[in-house]
């Protein structure tokens, strides 16, 4: 599984890639986390605000900071 996670490197982006790895270790899976901060790459995935969440190139969040509680949905 390939997490990405889409922004500039704001206190929001950072809290993003955090709520994602307690999701993770909550649920015990393994995952490499990514953080994309090219805005062409973003641009590319279609996003237009960040912080943002790509799960195995699927955009699942995007312009706001996903729960911990919400990334665990994403994630089953």
């Amino acid at each position: 599984m390939k997490i990405e996670i889409l922004g500039s490197g704001c206190p929001n982006c950072k809290r993003l890639e955090e709520n994602t790895k307690k999701a993770l270790a909550d649920l015990g899976k393994k995952a490499e986390v990514v953080k994309v901060t090219e805005i062409d790459k973003i641009v590319d995935y279609g996003v237009m605000s960040t912080p943002a969440i790509v799960i195995d190139g699927e955009v699942k969040s995007y312009g706001e900071v996903a729960s911990v509680e919400e990334i665990k949905e994403m994630l089953k």
